[in-house]
């Protein structure tokens, strides 16, 4: 009955900072994109919220649901099975929440000003979800909370570990990119980082 009502509470103050986002034009070069925020992105009341870097161009800009549809998205629920988390228990977000792309079309890195301007979307979803458990997929997302609540954490040193952030329980994670994969971090040991998510749970579980 709590879990309804708490769901109840939260429906209209989503549905009108999704029609805020998918109405922003406050990034030039996004201004053709539209937010990727709506009921698609998951569970208001979610066991955990993974925030990303942005929509890819044929994943969740395509989809309109993140990590879905491109070579990540797949990794990325490779990941979520391994701990048996299923997409109906989370919330996934990004950092900017259009999908910034290159002359060629090509995905691109957000700047520094999109992610700033897209900021207080993700401040707002934080305090209208307000999730126990926060994992970062990538170095653009962690960097972005830090405008929230100042941190010093990084993948380097925190991939993979149960932080203390904001109230909250955050775990850094590498992106499940294909090129992060191949480079960075593997895909055994992102498999690794994703068992200190479900520890994480349990841990909640037993208070």
């Amino acid at each position: 009955m709590m879990h309804d009502a708490l769901l109840k509470d939260k429906q209209p103050l989503f549905a009108t900072l999704a029609r805020e986002a998918q109405s922003c034009g406050l990034c030039a070069e996004l201004r053709e994109r539209t937010a990727v925020l709506s009921d698609l992105n998951g569970n208001l009341n979610p066991r955990v919220l993974f925030i990303g870097e942005a929509p890819g161009r044929n994943g969740g800009d395509r989809t309109r649901i993140p990590f879905s549809g491109d070579a990540s998205g797949q990794s990325f629920q490779k990941l979520i099975d391994s701990i048996d988390l299923k997409r109906e228990e989370i919330f996934i977000t990004n950092s900017v929440l259009c999908n910034p792309r290159k002359e060629s079309g090509a995905n691109r890195k957000p700047s520094k000003q999109e992610s700033q301007n897209c900021n207080a979307f993700l401040r707002r979803q934080l305090e209208v979800l307000k999730p126990s458990i926060i994992a970062t997929l990538g170095g653009v997302a962690l960097e972005a909370l830090k405008s929230i609540e100042y941190h010093e954490f990084g993948l380097k040193n925190d991939a993979g570990k149960i932080c203390s952030w904001n109230d909250k329980l955050l775990i850094p994670l590498y992106h499940p990119s294909p090129q992060v994969l191949a480079s960075h971090r593997r895909f055994h040991e992102q498999l690794l980082d994703y068992q200190t998510v479900a520890h994480a749970l349990a841990r909640l579980n037993e208070r």
